[in-house]
């Protein structure tokens, strides 16, 4: 191996390339104008966005379906600030991505220059790390590091480039990924999961917690063998339906807000709860339909790859720092040796079967009560039945959207793509735009309100101009239905910054180039949405739906009734209504 002279912008393009980089997200801007025209020549495509805070979006919803970090890059100042709110959604989301930060010249720093930004301080909260290039002889250098931290610390990481360090030359390696990072993490301590083990196999009702970290290592398969093993019932976590397979007669579904009820019910009798690659949630444990599920005597144990998520929100009885298909399965091979092949538990089984049934049938009665023009859980229900197999879903944040976490389940991994637990808007359509660049072969929908579609829909144009068919199913009931649902349960239904006027949007998507489709009876849900995916083209329908038939308030917890002491108010406080 020798090293090669380069200018800073090739050493950045081939540790990329490297990297097995195939498409980089942004808007153009003249700070990496260099990297940018090198990269027709790498093979690398950009796909030019409409906003940047979509081109984060993508790059999560990318490496969410393909494990592979994703890329952006924006213009110094403005451009690389916009991103803030994708790049913090994929922070809370675990995602590994490498933002590429062009920055002022070195030459102009301190003086308020045109678009002049501390964009490392700017992000230095709300990425795993930041790294900022001291030289132009360390291109290749920080690069890879980026990379590097992006897939150990399993987040977001910004690499700031002083926009004039593009042009130094370099005279360095590049290297390949398996000479810089390891991708292996060990399965824990063996006194862990020795005592893991122990309390699994003396438990009288087990119960596992199947987490993000099954579905980035692909463990399905060990965590169902463990549940067979100990008739042990799997819950998803909240906003992750595609942790455990939903056709497995021991998956109950997922947990949190408007999760299920046979999966709360189930976790509230547990005494030993295995939660595998999850952090446990603060919001994603929360009572829900008044069950407090998560039981305070249960003994957990609980598997992560970061030690700073355990014991973060509940108490441990043990704490596995691990990967969670290695620890999962270590677990598996000593719960075998001590307990051989235990009988399944029938009994156990049917309860779990007919608790199952009675949350079915209770989702479905709430969807057949008939709205004006359409109950939005009808919508839900009909875009279930009809799904394909091997689709991939994008779910908001939303009164409507975040519904769909009662309807939808998964039988395969990197299948539910969901807005997570930093709740912005506007986040599914970008985000399935990228799930889409990643795996072109799956049909991709994402489901979201009216409002938060007025965050996103301009990345139509995207979509049509880079032809990356996704069809989003747009609930039309003119209202934020979840601020809304605020109003009526705390403020006597004062409806106040609520209401939405917005165009018809399957028509507007005509004009931008897309297919586009209005559906206002619930028979035509399923056809209209099978049509769309099989136009082939980025499409938008839709969903004339009830804005009165809402779903419970999203904070209950962090809501209270009002309470108003001056004379000009009083009129307005709860106890007077």
């Amino acid at each position: 191996m020798s090293k090669q002279k380069m200018i800073a912008s090739e050493a950045i393009i081939e540790t990329l390339l490297a990297e097995g980089v195939q498409h980089v997200s942004g808007i153009v801007g003249s700070a990496f104008m260099d990297v940018l025209d090198l990269m027709p020549a790498a093979g690398i495509r950009f796909i030019p966005v409409r906003h940047e805070q979509s081109a984060a979006h993508m790059e999560d919803g990318f490496a969410r379906v393909t494990g592979t970090a994703g890329v952006c890059i924006g213009q110094n100042g403005p451009g690389i600030t916009n991103m803030v709110t994708g790049v913090a959604a994929a922070n809370m989301g675990h995602t590994p991505m490498v933002v590429i930060s062009p920055s002022a010249g070195t030459g102009s720093i301190g003086w308020d220059g045109f678009q002049e930004c501390d964009q490392v301080s700017v992000f230095k909260a709300i990425t795993k790390a930041t790294v900022r290039m001291p030289h132009p002889s360390r291109a290749a250098d920080c690069t890879r590091t980026a990379f590097r931290m992006a897939y150990a610390l399993r987040g977001p990481v910004l690499l700031d480039i002083p926009r004039d360090y593009f042009y130094g030359e370099v005279d360095d390696y590049i290297l390949e990924p398996h000479q810089y990072r390891v991708d292996d993490r060990g399965c824990g301590s063996p006194e862990a999961l020795a005592r893991a083990a122990e309390l699994l196999a003396n438990a009288r009702k087990p119960v596992i917690v199947s987490g993000r970290g099954v579905v980035d290592t692909d463990s399905h398969d060990i965590v169902a063998r463990i549940a067979e093993l100990l008739t042990a019932p799997v819950a998803c976590t909240y906003l992750h339906n595609d942790a455990f397979p939903a056709n497995h007669p021991l998956h109950v579904g997922p947990i949190g807000y408007m999760g299920s009820k046979a999966a709360m019910n189930t976790m509230a009798e547990a005494d030993v709860i295995l939660a595998i690659g999850s952090r446990l949630s603060y919001f994603g444990t929360l009572p829900q339909y008044d069950i407090d599920y998560f039981p305070e005597s249960a003994k957990i144990i609980q598997i992560d790859i970061n030690p700073l998520n355990i014991a973060k929100t509940h108490p441990i009885e043990v704490g596995i720092i691990g990967d969670a298909r290695a620890a999962a399965g270590e677990i598996l091979q000593l719960l075998q040796s001590k307990i051989g092949d235990r009988p399944a538990d029938k009994a156990r089984i049917a309860e779990i079967a007919a608790r199952k049934a009675d949350w079915e049938k209770e989702i479905t009665d709430m969807a057949m009560v008939p709205g004006n023009p359409m109950n939005p859980r009808r919508v839900l229900l009909e875009l279930a039945r009809v799904m394909p197999e091997n689709a991939i879903l994008a779910t908001d944040i939303g009164n409507v959207a975040s519904t769909a976490n009662s309807y939808f389940n998964f039988n395969g991994g990197r299948q539910h793509i969901a807005a997570l637990t930093f709740g912005n808007t506007g986040f599914s359509y970008p985000a399935a735009l990228g799930a889409k660049l990643g795996r072109p072969e799956a049909p991709v929908f994402n489901i979201v309100g009216d409002g938060a579609w007025g965050m996103s829909l301009h990345e139509v144009s995207t979509a049509v101009q880079e032809n990356i068919p996704v069809v989003a199913c747009v609930f039309h009931n003119t209202a934020w239905c979840a601020e809304k649902k605020n109003q009526i349960d705390f403020y006597n239904n004062r409806f106040y910054g609520c209401d939405i006027e917005a165009p018809n949007f399957g028509d507007v998507a005509k004009v931008m180039g897309a297919y586009g489709a209005t559906v206002d009876r619930p028979e035509d849900v399923g056809d209209a949405f099978l049509a769309a995916i099989k136009s082939g083209r980025p499409a938008v329908i839709q969903f004339e739906v009830d804005g009165t038939q809402l779903a419970p308030p999203f904070r209950k917890d962090a809501l209270k009734l009002p309470v108003r002491y001056l004379e000009k108010y009083k009129h307005l406080d709860y106890r007077n209504w």
